[in-house]
This record gives structure tokens, C-alpha cells and sequence, in this order.
């Protein structure tokens, strides 16, 4: 395939699979938590971090890793501590987050408007071996511990109060789901955007909902479903020539439209079933009652 010889359209397969796995993987416990967007409020986070790398001279995805951890942890004591209310706190890494990072691009002699909106729309198609080179580096951290500690993570996302009775470091796997989902945010924003990085994070996880019922089989429908569409989204996006990151979103949403549709009356039907096995078994119990009662 013509796709495949192209050096910056094979970086930019290798990203979007990346962000494929790693979005929906960390994204099926913010759900779980109902923190969906959390991944917006960081990804606004991130912007500061871009802007002190232009400011800096030095690598944008780097420095915005640092900060969107910082800002992770800072917003998830917060929300344990319970010193404010948590929409207050992810207020202000929004605006926060987003008049930092505009500031300091202007700041700055290397970035300009141009160059940011690359970050908050995403340019999977600039992506260089040295963002390369990074995105595995962290997509392999994300992997290993939504992967590794997926028992301990669910526990704590069904009830921490549960998890913290039967010995679990509630405080230490909250701020690890922090930690990674702020990672996250700075491996998928050169492929998706900082503004959409979260909708990747959490329609995957909603569209898969719609056809599995355990947690296993939701984790890995929703790294299928994120693959499928940011492959797809990134290969359609070079030939039709329009932007990845919104052509990736919009298959995601028009996925789980699909999948809605499909599965409503599936759920129809299974709840008619169960309905009907249920009388059943009623109308069982009350004829041997009767005939207990004749014999009596």
C-alpha cells in the first residue's frame, strides 16, 4: 500500500495504534469512577506543559508530562481531602490550565499560534521519531498498569470503601489512575488534540457498554473499538485530506450510534425473555400451591 511506504504516515499508524490502546484502557476506570472528564480537565492542563516546552526550548510531550502529573495529583488530593468541591477543582485546571498555556506560548520565540493548535487539535502527520520515541515510552507505562493492576483498579473504582476493608492502598491506586491518565493525555494529544483527547477516553468505553456485560469483556471491546477507529480515522483522514483528530472522534461517536441501535433491541428482547421465564416460574409455584391446597 502507497500508506504504508510513506515514513510519516507509518509514525503516524504507529501513534494512533498507541493511542488506540492506551486511551480506552485508562478511560474504562474514569468511567467506572464517573470522572469522564477528567481527561478534558488535564488535557487543558497539558497546554501549560506545551508552552513552557516552547518556553524552554525543550521537548513539548516531555514537559507537558511533568505538569499534567503535577496537576493530576494536585487535583486528585484534593478531591480525597475533600478541602473543595471536585467540579471546582476541575474548573481550575481548565481555565487555569489553558490561560497558562497560552500565555507562555506567547512568551515564548518558538511557539505561535500555529504551532499550538498542532497540540490542541492534533497533526498526527508532524509527528517526528523523537514524539515517537516518547509516545511508546509512556503508552508502554500506561499498558503495564491498567493491564497489571486491573483487579486492584476496578476494585477501588466499584468501592473504595470496600477495597481500603480488605487491605488495598486506596490513596496510592487513586493517584496512580491520576498519574496515568495524565500520561495518557500527553501520548494521544499529537494524535487526537488536548480539546478531544477526552471524548477517546470515554466513547470507546460508552460504545462497548452497549454490547458486553462483564468488566473483562468491556476492557478489551473498548481497546478494540479505539484501535479500529483511530487506525481507520488516521487512514481516512490522509485520503480525504481533513484532520485526523476530528475524523477520528466522529468514527468513535458514529460507532457508538451503531452499536446503540443494535443493541436496544437486543436488550428488548432479552428483558422480554426474562420477563416471560419469570411468570413462568410464578405461575409454576401457584399451581403446585393449588394442588397442595386440593390435596390438603
Amino acid at each position: 500500500m502507497e500508506i504504508l511506504e510513506l515514513a510519516f504516515m507509518q509514525r503516524a499508524l504507529l501513534a494512533a495504534l498507541l493511542v488506540g490502546i492506551t486511551a480506552p484502557a485508562i478511560g474504562i476506570y474514569l468511567v467506572q469512577r464517573r470522572q469522564a472528564l477528567m481527561g478534558d480537565g488535564i488535557g487543558h492542563v497539558a497546554l501549560t506543559g506545551v508552552g513552557l516546552g516552547f518556553l524552554l526550548n525543550a521537548s513539548p510531550i516531555w514537559v507537558a508530562t511533568v505538569v499534567c502529573v503535577l496537576g493530576a495529583v494536585v487535583m486528585e488530593l484534593i478531591r480525597s481531602y475533600g478541602r473543595t468541591r471536585g467540579d471546582i477543582a476541575l474548573a481550575l485546571l481548565f481555565y487555569g490550565g489553558m490561560a497558562g498555556g497560552v500565555m507562555l506560548t506567547s512568551l515564548s520565540d518558538r511557539g505561535s499560534s500555529a504551532s499550538l493548535s498542532t497540540y490542541l487539535f492534533g497533526s498526527i502527520t508532524t509527528v517526528s521519531r523523537e514524539d515517537i520515541l516518547a509516545i511508546c515510552v509512556l503508552a508502554a507505562f500506561v499498558i503495564v498498569t491498567t493491564v497489571g493492576l486491573r483487579r486492584q483498579l476496578f476494585a477501588i473504582c466499584q468501592d473504595e470503601e470496600f477495597a481500603r476493608v480488605t487491605g488495598l492502598p486506596v490513596r496510592l491506586l487513586n493517584l496512580l489512575i491520576a498519574v496515568t491518565a495524565a500520561v495518557t493525555v500527553t501520548v494521544a494529544m499529537r494524535v487526537v488534540g488536548l480539546l478531544l483527547v477526552s471524548a477517546l477516553m470515554v466513547i470507546p468505553v460508552a460504545a462497548s457498554q452497549q454490547i458486553t456485560r462483564s468488566f473483562a469483556t468491556t476492557f478489551a471491546a473498548s481497546v478494540g473499538i479505539g484501535v479500529l477507529v483511530t487506525v481507520s480515522g488516521t487512514t481516512a483522514s490522509y485520503y480525504v485530506d481533513v484532520p485526523s483528530g476530528a475524523t477520528i472522534v466522529l468514527m468513535a461517536i458514529g460507532l457508538f450510534v451503531v452499536l446503540t441501535a443494535l443493541a436496544t433491541p437486543l436488550a428488548r428482547r432479552r428483558a422480554g425473555r426474562a420477563a416471560a421465564q419469570e411468570q413462568c416460574t410464578l405461575d409454576g409455584k401457584g399451581r403446585s400451591t393449588a394442588t397442595d391446597d386440593v390435596r390438603v
